[in-house]
């Protein structure tokens, strides 16, 4: 059941991240640094003191965000260490990548492909435990077999990158971003070195 805010229904997600979409759009039209809290709050239709109940600051709505799509692959790698390593996972892994990539859109990846020192101070280190480097890390460590040439290791680290990589590549294309995620997806797959 969706709730509504400023009389419109709100995804079944709830006001928060109801809150992070709307964010996340201003963000990318306008830039971070020119919207303000104020204007977050009145596309919402809400005061200032209804958006500081969900979120303190800027920072702190691109935090949610972030440990969302964080949350997400570290699930993802979670799942991956308890498969059967083989051709069949690599392929369930990209798609899995790709669905992850497909619900976050094009507007988070150019977000944080536009604002890469902001999300890393807001989220900590790359590398840092636990953050994105990290579990993108042990995802590349799964996929790729003992032995593996370099030139095979760099198929299957592309392969996932590719995806993520998208949101910029694609900024001026004249197609529908489910086109383009999916064109990604194939493309992603293909990348894959034979038998892999």
């Amino acid at each position: 059941m969706s709730e509504a805010i400023g009389g419109v229904a709100a995804p079944a997600g709830g006001t928060r991240e109801r809150i992070q979409s709307v964010a996340l759009q201003l963000f990318a039209e306008q830039g971070y640094e020119s919207t303000s809290m104020r204007q977050i709050a009145e596309q919402l239709g809400f005061t200032k003191a209804a958006l500081y109940y969900h979120f303190a600051s800027k920072e702190d709505i691109v935090r949610a965000l972030i440990e969302s799509m964080l949350g997400e692959v570290a699930d993802l790698v979670e799942w991956t260490r308890g498969q059967q390593a083989g051709p069949e996972l690599r392929r369930e892994v990209l798609a899995r990548w790709a669905a992850i990539m497909h619900d976050q859109g094009l507007r988070m990846f150019r977000f944080l492909g536009a604002n890469y020192r902001l999300v890393r101070d807001i989220g900590g280190e790359p590398g840092q435990s636990g953050g994105m480097a990290a579990v993108v890390a042990e995802l590349f460590a799964i996929l790729t077999p003992p032995g593996a040439s370099v030139e095979d290791q760099l198929r299957v680290r592309f392969a996932l990158l590719i995806i993520n990589m998208t949101g910029m590549a694609a900024r001026d294309l004249d197609a529908s971003e489910a086109d383009i995620l999916d064109a990604a997806a194939r493309i992603s797959t293909g990348l894959l070195p034979p038998g892999f």
